[in-house]
């Protein structure tokens, strides 16, 4: 059911999705949420969900309101307030006890188990409830948790750099670095937004990434975001920086069958886990087609391990592999204002594709960072 908000509305949900965007990378396996709570057209307190186990977003703004506050008070709140026992007490039983009259939520929570009954548990008390303000703004930040719960699997966002004719790297190999400082520091803002950033075997050679999440507020502490290199074949020396930067623990390698042991207990030893991921095809079955890892099955084990949302930084055949695959939820690419020529390594040139069947993406959105544009498209 969709009720219809007005400007006040609208204003104040803009207010709790930005206090959402707070949450983003510290709450898995539970969705960022934001709430404010507004009296006679007045902001009480606001409040977010910080990690798992915590209180909720609406738990929160309603202990930060002063005593009473709430009594009578309109709640904004950007997903619909549980109805049952987790690791906290139901919300609607906080919203019930602190006197709320009117709950104004973006989206109906897709997660069967709570799907309509916080909802209906607040209307047969009396409350007002109005739905789907800002429904399409608000979504972006919850689409992971709507698909892990759907799917088990995480949302896959895949992050490429290109010049003007479609090239990571220059016909020598160099790719570094083909965007400007202000789009590499946007990169860090999606790292810090990621559960866990993964690039393949080929990228950690040549271009020896950190991958790590920088600048995180001091709620994250103790919940590091994971990075993640897919190294078939034991390719990628325990000297890289993701084993020997002193965060080996915040590492994962995935890897199959033929990895050599030697290598693989090289990468454990320095503080790296290390995953058997079946392989997308056996040795030989596909020609002279190298050996790949099997991604529904990375896929499968990130999102058991509780990831909502997966960030690929390439390269160019994992990416292609990945688009072959069906497996992109959003596409982010950066565009900078050079161009590379004959030779360059093309952003997808891992997979050939044929127009008619060839992936396609819907536009959603572009911003300028410095010289550079990032161009989003999602499935």
């Amino acid at each position: 059911m969709k009720d219809v908000s007005n400007e006040e509305d609208v204003r104040w949900m803009r207010e709790a999705i930005s206090e959402a965007r707070l949450g983003e990378g510290g709450t898995r396996p539970n969705p960022p949420v934001g709430a404010v709570l507004v009296k006679d057209g007045r902001l009480v307190s606001r409040g977010h969900h910080v990690r798992a186990g915590g209180p909720h977003a609406e738990v929160a703004a309603l202990a930060a309101a002063p005593a009473g506050a709430a009594r009578g008070a309109t709640l904004y709140v950007t997903l619909e307030p549980c109805s049952s026992t987790g690791h906290v007490g139901p919300c609607t039983e906080a919203i019930l006890a602190a006197g709320v009259a009117r709950v104004v939520a973006a989206a109906t929570d897709e997660n069967p188990r709570h799907a309509g009954r916080g909802f209906a548990a607040l209307r047969a008390a009396g409350v007002e409830v109005v739905e789907g303000v800002c429904a399409d703004e608000a979504r972006p930040l919850l689409e992971p948790f709507f698909k892990h719960v759907r799917t088990g699997l995480p949302w896959v966002e895949l992050k490429m750099a290109q010049s003007l004719d479609g090239g990571v790297a220059d016909h020598a190999g160099a790719s570094k670095w083909i965007t400007g400082p202000e789009s590499r520091a946007e990169v860090g803002s999606m790292r810090r937004r990621a559960d866990v950033v993964f690039v393949g075997a080929g990228t950690a050679l040549a271009d020896d990434p950190s991958l790590r999440r920088r600048g995180v507020p001091p709620d994250f502490a103790g919940l590091p975001g994971r990075r993640c290199v897919l190294d078939a074949l034991g390719r990628v020396p325990e000297t890289a920086q993701i084993f020997a930067d002193g965060h080996a623990d915040e590492t994962i390698v995935a890897t199959s069958p033929l990895c050599p042991v030697a290598r693989r207990r090289a990468w454990e030893a320095a503080g790296a886990d290390v995953w058997e991921i079946p392989l997308a095809f056996p040795p030989g079955s596909q020609g002279a087609r190298p050996p790949a890892l099997d991604l529904h099955a990375l896929l499968a084990r990130f999102g058991e391990a509780g990831f909502l949302l997966a960030l690929c930084e390439g390269g160019a055949s994992l990416a292609s592999s990945l688009l072959a695959a069906g497996l992109v939820d959003e596409l982010a690419l950066f565009v900078a204002p050079t161009v590379l020529g004959a030779g360059s390594l093309r952003t997808f040139g891992g997979v050939p594709f044929d127009l008619p069947t060839a992936p396609r993406f819907r536009p959603a959105g572009v911003s300028r960072f410095g010289d550079d544009f990032l161009l989003r498209f999602r499935r």
